[in-house]
C-alpha cells in the first residue's frame, strides 16, 4: 500500500503543487496529510465542480493542481470538466477514488462503480489505475499529459492501494476571524434599481485597471467585452456558476495581486457554498462583485430568488470582512474604492436593471482566451 505521506511526497515530487476536493474514505490518509501541510495548500471543496473551478484558477496562477474526488463526484463534475477544463484545454490531475470497484461495496456506489472508466473514456479524460508500484510512473505519466496535452488526467484509485487509518484526521484550517460589515439598514428592502449592467460594469471595469477578472458566463462576459475588452478579463462561455471558484483559485496562488470577480445573481445562487469556501480561506486579495437584475437574463428573464434574498448578507453571515449593496453609480464607485483601500475578502452586491444591451458574441476561441488570461496574469 502506499502511504499518505509518501503519496503527497511523491505528488510534490512531481511538481503538483495546489489541491483540492472532497473527502472520500479511501483516501482519507492523503487528505489528512495534506490539510497539515500548508505550503501546497489543500482547499476543501463544498462540491466537486467547485474543486475543478478552483483548480482552474490555480492554474491560471501556475499551479500544477490535483483534485482529490470520489467517482461519484465524477458524475457532480461532468459539466464542469466538459464546459470548462475541457473546452478551454486547462490541465488538471483528477484523483477520483474507484467505490464499487469490482461490484463490491454499498448499494449506491455500484453503478457508479460500474460506468467510472467508460465516464473517463466519453470525456475522453485519459487515465490510469493506479497500482501500489505504479505511482511515480502514473504521476510521472499524469505530469508529462497534462503539459502536453492541456487538458485533464485521471488516476482511477480502487480500495485498498492507498493506506487508511493510519494518520489522525485534522480537519480544515480554522478561518481567521473578522469583523462584518453590512449595511444599517440591512433588514430593510433596497430601494429599487435604477442603474444599467452595462453603466455598472463600465464603473466597475475602471476601478480594475489591471486586474485581473473573473467572469460569469452570459450577458455579463458580453457587455464588458463590449466595454473594454483586455487580456486580464477571462470570460466565461460555459460552466455556470464557477467564476468565483476560479477566482478564488487565483487569489489563493497570486496572493500579491487583486483578484475581481464579475458574478450575477443565477450563476452566484447555482453555487452558493463557494460563500462559504471563499470566507474559509480568508483571501485579502479577493472582491466579488455580484450583478444583480433578479431575473435569468440568457434563458428569457425568469425571475430569480434574489428577488425576495438579500445575497449581501449572506454573504456577510459566511464570513466576509465587508458586504456592502449599492443601487447608485456613485455608491458603487464608493464601495470599490473601500474595497480596493482594506483587506478583503470583499462582497459588493450591484442592484442593476434588467435591460440587456445589444453587444456581439465574443469572438475568440476559449483557447486564446485562455492563453491570453494566464499570460497576462503571470506576466503582469
Amino acid at each position: 500500500m502506499i502511504s499518505g505521506h509518501g503519496f503527497a511526497a511523491r505528488l510534490a515530487g512531481h511538481g503538483f503543487d495546489f489541491f483540492t476536493g472532497v473527502p472520500c474514505s479511501l483516501i482519507e490518509d492523503l487528505i489528512a496529510v495534506l490539510e497539515r501541510d500548508s505550503r501546497p495548500p489543500y482547499v476543501a471543496a463544498v462540491r466537486e465542480d467547485a474543486a475543478v473551478g478552483l483548480a482552474a484558477g490555480a492554474w491560471f496562477g501556475g499551479r500544477r493542481p490535483v483534485v482529490l474526488m470520489q467517482n461519484s463526484g465524477l458524475g457532480t463534475s461532468l459539466n464542469a470538466l466538459a464546459s470548462l477544463s475541457l473546452m478551454y484545454g486547462l490541465p488538471v490531475l483528477l484523483v477520483v477514488t474507484w467505490r464499487g470497484f469490482g461490484g463490491r461495496d454499498a448499494p449506491e456506489h455500484i453503478l457508479t462503480g460500474e460506468i467510472s472508466p467508460r465516464l473517463l473514456e466519453l470525456l475522453a479524460v485519459p487515465y490510469r489505475v493506479l497500482e501500489a508500484d505504479s505511482l511515480d510512473a502514473d504521476l510521472a505519466w499524469a505530469a508529462a499529459e497534462m503539459d502536453a496535452r492541456l487538458s485533464p488526467v485521471a488516476l482511477l484509485v480502487p480500495p485498498r492501494v492507498i493506506e487508511t487509518g493510519a494518520v489522525e484526521a485534522y480537519g480544515a484550517p480554522a478561518a481567521k476571524a473578522s469583523p462584518l460589515t453590512a449595511p444599517r439598514t440591512a433588514a430593510m428592502p433596497l430601494p429599487p434599481a435604477t442603474m444599467p449592467r452595462l453603466t455598472a460594469l463600465g464603473i466597475a471595469l475602471k476601478a480594475a485597471g489591471d486586474d485581473p477578472v473573473t467572469h460569469a458566463n452570459g450577458y455579463i462576459c458580453r457587455e464588458s467585452f463590449s466595454l473594454a475588452d483586455r487580456p486580464q478579463s477571462f470570460y466565461m462561455i460555459g460552466s455556470m456558476g464557477l467564476a468565483p471558484a476560479i477566482g478564488l483559485g487565483l487569489a489563493l496562488t497570486q496572493p500579491t495581486r487583486r483578484v475581481i470577480v464579475f458574478d450575477g445573481d443565477g450563476n452566484l445562487l447555482m453555487n452558493l457554498g463557494i460563500l462559504a469556501m471563499i470566507a474559509a480561506r480568508h483571501p485579502a486579495n479577493f472582491v466579488h462583485l455580484v450583478f444583480d437584475n433578479e431575473v435569468y437574463g440568457s434563458t428569457g428573464n425568469q425571475a430569480s430568488l434574489s428577488r425576495g434574498v438579500r445575497l449581501d448578507l449572506l454573504a456577510a453571515a459566511a464570513g466576509f470582512a465587508t458586504a456592502v449593496a449599492v443601487t447608485e453609480p456613485w455608491a458603487l464607485e464608493s464601495a470599490l474604492r473601500a474595497a480596493w483601500a482594506a483587506d478583503g475578502p470583499h462582497f459588493v452586491l450591484v442592484k442593476v436593471t434588467p435591460e440587456e444591451a445589444d453587444v456581439p458574441r465574443i469572438p475568440y476561441a476559449p483557447a486564446v482566451l485562455r492563453d491570453r488570461f494566464r499570460a497576462a496574469v503571470l506576466g503582469g
